[in-house]
This record gives C-alpha cells, structure tokens and sequence, in this order.
C-alpha cells in the first residue's frame, strides 16, 4: 500500500483549510503552516510520488551535483537539470545592478552593459558554451555541496571539513554515535549564497536487525520461487546480509510544498539508499522534519488536481554498480515499475 502519497495528500488539504495567509520574499504569496512530519518506510518502496510524474533525472542530477561538492550551475545544465538556473541568473542581474552603479566609465562598463542584455535563455547558453562566463557567472556560493564535501573551505580557505565522508567512517566505524549528523547552515557564510539552505541538516540512526527481520530483508528480495524460508540462520552470514538497519531524518526550515516537497523526498530517499549500501546497512526510515511548510498561492489549483487522484503503487530503486558515493552517474540509478499521474506543471517562486 501507498502511504506516502495519502499523506502527501492530507498535508495538501490542511495547508489549504488550515494554512494561514503570509507575504514572503518572492511577492507571490502563501498559505502556510508551521511544523509538519513526514515518515515512510523504505521497503515499502521508493518514494517517488505517483499522484504526478516525477522528474526522476532532474532529481538525481541535482543530489549528485551535492555530492560532487559542486555549486556551479554548469554541471546541472550540461546534465539538463535547470532548476537553480533561476537563482543563477537572479544573482548575475543583481551583481551587474550593483558593479555597474560602482563602476565609473571604462571598458569594464561597457563589458557590464553588454551582459546586462543577455535573456534567462541567452544566460544559461553561455553558461552552456563560455567555461570562463560560467565559472563567472554560474556560481552560487558556498551552498549545499560545499558545506557538506568543504565545510569552511570555501574561497581563498583550502582543505574545509568533508561531512559526508566523516560521517561514512563513523557509520562504518562507531554506527551507535548520536553524532552522526550532517549541517549546511553555516552561519558564517550565508551571506555569500544566492540562497540560504532550506534543507539545512540531516541526521542518520542506526539500530541492529534480529536475525528474523534479517531473514525477512533476504528472501523477500528474492523472486518467490526462490525463497527458502528453512534456510538456517547461519547461512545469512555467509551471504552478506546486513545486520545493521540505516535511518535518515532531514530538517527543512522552508518548504514549497507543491514544487519542492516532492523532489526533497526522493532526493534524501536516494541519499539514504546511496549511504546505506556504502556503508552495508539496509535503508530503513526517511523522517522529514518541516517549518515553514507552504503552498504558494499560484499552485493551489494544481494541489487540488493533484489531490483528486488516486495513487499507485511505490516503484523500487535498483542501483547498477557501486560506486564511490560522488561517482554516480544518473544512469547507475533504476527505477522499477514506476507507475504514475501525469505531471502537474505550475510556476517556480525564484
């Protein structure tokens, strides 16, 4: 049974019945509510939303793009994942306003003036076909992928703190630490992002598996046919079954509900799959702890469709080969029997 999407669905409904009418930075305006949680269990399947049609490349280019420690737009746009294009391009008008009005005459000027012409699709080609325009200008600051591959390392500071892989060597090393955490709110350089994290941290639980529930993981990944429940315990052993079950819990200051919830779920759900099998755990709870959870107010016609639908059931995740965890590439990632609603377009808030 598909329970994600049901709740997906209830959360809708109580932002528009219960959500309280705010102003916010974009002038779009929301319906919002403070403090919501999200809980599915990972075998009982991906969590892919099925009530409309997930962009599945788009989300996995972005999570690798974190993991690669990247905060250029280039490789997203070579890759086809356009979603911080807009924040990109925000960023280049806003510096161009403020260098041009600081800048007297000159060449440089002019160079200003000559960019200043450039449209959102005249932008992201150059970023596309100029690597020295977009070292310039498709950089976003120390957001998510420095602070959790180069935290304090951004600029002229060499060698920051690499979280992701400390927290791969505690699990491995000390899985029962309450330390095992991830942050990307670095206070002390928020200033230099084009956006400040919305999901800002995640924390990671271990608990160990009976050798029942490691049995159960064994044959129920095995075709029917094949199942040998009399199989001795001991045999688990010697097949590598894992003994350790690997929970992710995410924290998320500001939640566009319609647009950016639904890819936040699967992302962090991919990011629990992808530590799990580095670290030989079987991916167990994705807890999504929420803040400010809105729904902007040119989407609240696309909930309501959405809302009418009925869901199928969760696809499941296949990865190919492993891999070091900034390795990945989008085709080493299978979704199985993915079944959904059409997409449901509506307007990004930049």
């Amino acid at each position: 049974m598909n329970n994600l999407d049901e709740e997906y669905k209830e959360l809708l409904k109580i932002i528009i019945h219960h959500g309280v009418d705010k102003d916010d930075r974009t002038g779009t305006g929301t319906k919002s509510i403070f403090g919501y949680q999200i809980r599915h269990r990972m075998g009982m399947g991906f969590p892919l939303l099925t009530t409309k049609k997930m962009a599945w490349k788009t989300m996995v280019t972005e999570l690798l793009w974190f993991l690669r420690g990247d905060t250029n737009i280039k490789f997203l746009v070579d890759n086809g994942c356009n979603i911080w294009n807009g924040d990109a391009y925000k960023h280049y008008m806003k510096v161009y306003e403020i260098e041009s009005r600081e800048t007297q005459g000159g060449k440089y000027l002019e160079e200003l003036h000559m960019l200043s012409d450039l449209s959102m699709d005249e932008f992201v080609e150059r970023i596309k076909t100029d690597d020295e325009f977009a070292d310039r200008w498709g950089e976003l600051g120390p957001i998510y992928g420095n602070q959790w591959r180069n935290w304090g390392g951004y600029g002229d500071v060499k060698n920051g703190i690499d979280q992701i892989q400390n927290l791969i060597n505690e699990l491995k090393t000390n899985p029962a630490s309450r330390r095992l955490l991830v942050n990307a709110w670095n206070v002390g350089e928020l200033y230099a992002m084009v956006l400040p994290p919305c999901h800002y941290g995640f924390q990671m639980f271990v608990r160990p598996l009976t050798k029942f529930q490691r049995m159960d993981y064994y044959q129920y990944n095995l075709p029917e046919e094949d199942r040998d429940w009399d199989m001795p315990f001991e045999k688990l052993d010697e097949l590598g079954v894992p003994t350790n079950a690997l929970s992710l819990m995410w924290n998320q200051r500001s939640v566009d509900t319609f647009l950016g919830l639904p890819f936040n779920i699967a992302s962090y759900g991919l990011l629990l799959e992808i530590i799990a099998l580095e670290v030989g755990m079987i991916p167990d709870l994705l807890i999504g702890n929420l803040g400010d959870t809105h729904l902007y107010n040119n989407h609240q016609d696309a909930a309501f469709e959405q809302m009418k639908r009925e869901s199928f059931e969760l696809p499941k995740l296949r990865i190919k080969n492993k891999k070091p965890f900034d390795q990945y590439t989008v085709e080493d990632f299978e979704l199985i029997d993915y079944k959904s609603h059409p997409s449901i377009k509506a307007p990004l808030s930049n």
